[in-house]
């Protein structure tokens, strides 16, 4: 999952609005546009809601989530995707640590970080993250604090096939969709009203998501995917799903 900005007036008022999509890739290895909404990404109220409407509508088993770290988002995760693990979007993360040092040691900051993720193993990223963490810690304890404290879900995708990683570590695979959206928001400019706004980006991921289904490649390949194995979904829904939002 992940999320775009726009303008929309609300209540009178110009305010910027989230517009927040969702993909995922099924067991059988090929991505679909799972869902969509308009809404405060930094309300957890909204998160759950929108959840709960996509498994109503038929989504289960879903085995991981990659998102940004969005307010109450991990959360509604936990309550209403069941046994879903959470990958925090290594983009984003990098972004946040980056702030917090000065721009002369950014370059440096993000090469150290880049080579967790190109270690061959799980076992070898797990130990170069400690690596890095007590090495810029020696130059700021708040990046260490940030490595340390973020571990666990920074690193969820190694538990996956490693074919899968470069795919489920970020969510840089659904940029080009905020980037369409964005482009075509922008002619708009401010959109009277929220549902405005829905409609067209509505249309862009139509488009999107009927362009997938034409094409003849599979966006996750079926042998790794088949290495999966599905939890068992409360509402016996059993296909295994990689979501991306």
């Amino acid at each position: 999952m992940d999320a775009t900005y726009c303008k929309a007036r609300v209540n009178h008022r110009v305010v910027s609005q989230a517009v927040v999509i969702a993909t995922g890739v099924r067991a059988d290895g090929w991505r679909e546009v799972l869902g969509f909404a308009v809404g405060d990404s930094e309300d957890g109220a909204f998160w759950t809601a929108f959840l709960r409407s996509l498994k109503a509508r038929g989504l289960g088993g879903v085995q991981l989530v990659i998102s940004d770290a969005h307010t109450g988002l991990k959360q509604a995760i936990s309550a209403v995707l069941i046994g879903a693990a959470w990958q925090r979007c290594r983009v984003h993360f990098l972004r946040n640590v980056l702030a917090q040092v000065p721009k002369g040691s950014a370059e440096m900051v993000a090469a150290a970080i880049r080579t967790i993720f190109a270690q061959p193993d799980a076992t070898h990223v797990r130990e170069q993250l400690g690596v890095i963490a007590g090495m810029l810690g020696r130059q700021s304890p708040k990046v260490e604090t940030m490595l340390r404290d973020a571990a666990e879900d920074l690193l969820a995708f190694t538990g996956f096939p490693a074919a899968h990683w470069k795919r489920i570590w970020s969510t840089n695979p659904l940029e080009r969709l905020n980037k369409e959206v964005k482009r075509r928001t922008d002619v708009v400019g401010v959109f009277p009203n929220p549902e405005a706004l829905l409609r067209l980006a509505g249309a862009v991921l139509v488009e999107a998501h009927d362009e997938w289904k034409a094409t003849d490649r599979r966006y996750l390949g079926e042998t790794t995917m088949a290495l999966l194995t599905a939890p068992a979904a409360p509402d016996g829904l059993a296909t295994p799903e990689l979501m991306t939002a």
